[in-house]
């Protein structure tokens, strides 16, 4: 993955700014979108991709995988933020996954980890990089990025979802904005535990004081180990809706696994931060290091 740091870096943040106003950056002349790609049926319901590639890639790409945010009740893959990042040679991916109307827990990681052992056994087809796959996240995606991240081993987390059963669906690094890792410790009031109503709730198909073994299943944190994909991790330091403590407690227990992990906690920023010059900066040498060729 090579890229032009400089020029780069102002267009992440650039880009990264329709997070917070909710509108889509417009596509660079020399990237190419390729759209509506099935990955895969499941209960009746098309999932589908979108690949952004340059429009003269120099070789095989190594891939990023964009994972909406919307508290896993709305948003969907049309939204992404990143998608200029091709001009990188990079392909950017983004996938609908099942929102919580459609499907609960652990639905939305099936999906998304059918949807990687597709791009593996694609890959020859849309010239992309099987090795070199990276995964970047906010909100509720940055929960499914986390989550890709480390359940890579675990054989009830992966589904099967599209089938491609004979691909892997470990992925090489994963970048995730204000993420919920701990879904029990997020829902601390005991009225909003108790309520079928909450994002959380809605996710887990129950209130989460009914539903706490859901809860640590649906939970990054649950499963960290020295296996876990290398992690850049950003929040807001005022965010009341995921708060900062979600982030700090992740990376001090990927820390502690021996992972190769960051975070950047931005001062007085609530939910929605964008990336800040430095950490886009740092953001494009993270996936340059791990997706390199």
């Amino acid at each position: 993955m090579k890229f032009n740091l400089r020029t780069g870096t102002a267009l992440l943040i650039l880009s990264l700014g329709s997070l917070l106003a909710g509108c889509r950056p417009p596509l660079p002349k020399d990237v190419h979108a390729e759209k509506n790609i099935e990955y895969a049926q499941v209960g009746g319901l098309t999932l589908r991709l979108d690949i952004y590639r340059p429009t003269q890639p120099a070789k095989k790409l190594p891939v990023i995988v964009w994972l909406y945010g919307g508290a896993w009740k709305e948003g969907n893959k049309d939204f992404c933020p990143i998608a200029f990042m091709a001009t990188q040679q990079v392909a950017i991916v983004s996938l609908n996954y099942r929102l919580d109307n459609v499907a609960k827990f652990p639905a939305q990681i099936y999906d998304c980890k059918g949807a990687v052992r597709w791009l593996r056994a694609h890959a020859d087809q849309y010239g992309l990089e099987a090795d070199h796959i990276g995964i970047f996240g906010a909100s509720a995606g940055g929960h499914l990025a986390a989550l890709l991240g480390t359940t890579m081993d675990d054989p009830q987390m992966e589904g099967d979802v599209g089938g491609n059963l004979d691909f892997s669906s470990r992925v090489q690094c994963v970048c995730a904005f204000y993420p919920p890792t701990d879904l029990n410790r997020l829902v601390s009031d005991p009225q909003t535990r108790a309520s079928s109503k909450g994002d959380v709730a809605q996710l887990l198909g129950g209130p989460v004081a009914d539903n706490v073994a859901k809860a640590i299943a649906a939970s990054p944190m649950t499963y960290v180990s020295k296996k876990a994909a290398p992690f850049f991790l950003l929040h807001g330091g005022a965010d009341t809706l995921v708060p900062p403590e979600q982030s700090e407690i992740f990376y001090d227990a990927l820390k502690k696994a021996g992972v190769d992990v960051q975070l950047v906690i931005v001062p007085n920023k609530g939910h929605g931060i964008i990336a800040p010059p430095d950490a886009a900066q740092e953001i494009y040498v993270f996936f340059a290091k791990y997706l390199k060729e």
